[in-house]
């Protein structure tokens, strides 16, 4: 089998590089690929599947439009219901997660289980991995209950249709691409580390403008993350020759990385654009 003939049989066959790859075998890799990219995405949708019922959840169990089921806050001497925005008060479940000082729990739960995972997903047990995973949506879900709170629902599913088809956009983009993402993983890497270096620092300052520049660099950084993961999880996936429970595994580790790269971009953009509620 000539070399011409056997490239022209799908990506796979380039990738592996075999001088002399069968068209059989160039299509059966192929086949594999876009198996285990469906697997990995199809957690990927679970995983915001979980999150978004648990948003809704949070964000219904916290609101109230009648004052008398509002949680009370003393200013001075004057005692009055927690108005959130518009006609809606935060109810004692919902002043509990998210001005009480249990937020802080919301808030470095989902860290502390997500550097967990990254350190210790590799040994874990398939099943014990898409628990944590679940566990872990779950918690973002909670955290992304104040997303109703604080933006207009109107706006807020506009920037989820925006969000959703960008991420499939540069999914597509990663996966159909046989440029080397080599040097755009090591700049948008750089670009992670300063967005977190600055959120650190305008968490002191309060910044709008800083926190404007934030969200804008971390759509780019977002943005090329999901090309790059997507890309690095296929050629994963065509060089390391896996089966069983390591598949098994890895699919719920780029489901996880995915599952980040939208959340961050989804609520990057709604940081930028979004219409808050008044």
């Amino acid at each position: 089998m000539e070399l011409s003939e056997s490239s022209s049989t799908g990506p796979a066959a380039a990738a592996v590089g075999h001088s002399a790859m069968s068209r059989a075998e160039a299509a059966a890799i192929d086949a594999g690929v876009r198996a285990h990219m469906l697997h990995i995405y199809n957690y990927m949708a679970l995983g915001l599947a979980v999150s978004a019922v648990a948003a809704m959840g949070i964000y219904m169990l916290s609101v109230t439009a009648d004052p008398a089921l509002a949680a009370t806050m003393v200013r001075g001497s004057v005692v009055s219901p927690a108005h959130l925005a518009g006609n809606l008060y935060l109810t004692p479940a919902g002043y509990a997660l998210f001005v009480s000082p249990v937020k802080w729990a919301i808030i470095l739960a989902p860290l502390v289980l997500a550097f967990s995972l990254n350190f210790t997903i590799e040994r874990m047990r398939p099943a014990f991995a898409q628990l944590l995973f679940w566990l872990y949506a779950a918690l973002i879900g909670v955290s992304l209950g104040a997303v109703f709170m604080i933006y207009t629902h109107t706006s807020t599913g506009r920037v989820f249709l925006i969000a959703a088809a960008s991420f499939i956009a540069l999914s597509a983009f990663g996966y159909a691409t046989r440029r080397d993402l080599g040097g755009l993983g090591a700049f948008v890497t750089m670009g992670l580390c300063g967005i977190v270096i600055a959120g650190l620092v305008n968490f002191v300052l309060g910044s709008s403008t800083l926190q404007w520049v934030i969200s804008a660099t971390g759509i780019v950084v977002f943005s090329g993350l999901t090309a790059f993961d997507t890309r690095r999880l296929k050629d994963e996936y065509i060089y390391g020759a896996m089966d069983g429970d390591t598949a098994e595994r890895t699919a719920v580790v780029g489901a996880f990385a995915l599952y980040l790269d939208f959340i961050n971009l989804f609520t990057l953009l709604l940081a930028f654009s979004g219409e808050r509620e008044e």
